[in-house]
């Protein structure tokens, strides 16, 4: 899968499903819409300012509150090509690897500043930032496998076409 690398937006503790993508966007499940919303209630302005590639970097519990596909369709629509926090939601993370969007558990979040490049090794399992360097636990192959082919769905066709 190689390294993702990007700069860096913060956040804090708990953001919820609601602040990722708002319930009152739900009457859409197309990918694009979705985009021009993530983060609103959060940051109004956020859509305005990811580029392709960033990566937001958070706190404890992301993605907690009501299970969504839509919150990590939304976040990897507008551009968002990982996300690092301490711990997330389990239903969240089920849904981000379930859509192929590579999410990471580093408990040194507090560390990296929000403008920060930084560049994230699926295989080896670090973090860096400028000089330093953070480990996490690994994501196994099969996972690994699972967001390089864009999630469960396109893992799956690529099962039964073998």
């Amino acid at each position: 899968m190689g390294t993702i690398s990007g700069k860096v937006w913060h956040f804090g503790d708990n953001i919820d499903t609601d602040l990722i993508i708002a319930a009152r966007y739900l009457n859409t499940s197309d990918p694009k819409e979705l985009a021009k919303h993530v983060m609103e209630d959060k940051d109004p302005e956020f859509v305005n300012k990811v580029k392709m590639g960033d990566i937001i970097v958070a706190g404890e519990n992301f993605g907690c509150g009501s299970s969504r596909e839509h919150a990590p369709i939304a976040l990897k629509a507008a551009g968002v090509s990982a996300v690092v926090a301490k711990s997330f939601a389990r239903i969240f993370y089920r849904n981000a690897f379930n859509t192929g969007l590579p999410i990471f558990e580093l408990a040194e979040t507090d560390t990296i500043k929000e403008g920060d490049t930084i560049a994230i090794s699926m295989e080896s399992g670090e973090v860096k930032n400028g000089a330093k360097t953070y480990k996490f636990t690994p994501i196994p192959p099969f996972m690994q496998e699972l967001i390089g082919c864009g999630g469960l769905m396109n893992y799956a066709k690529k099962e039964i076409m073998k």
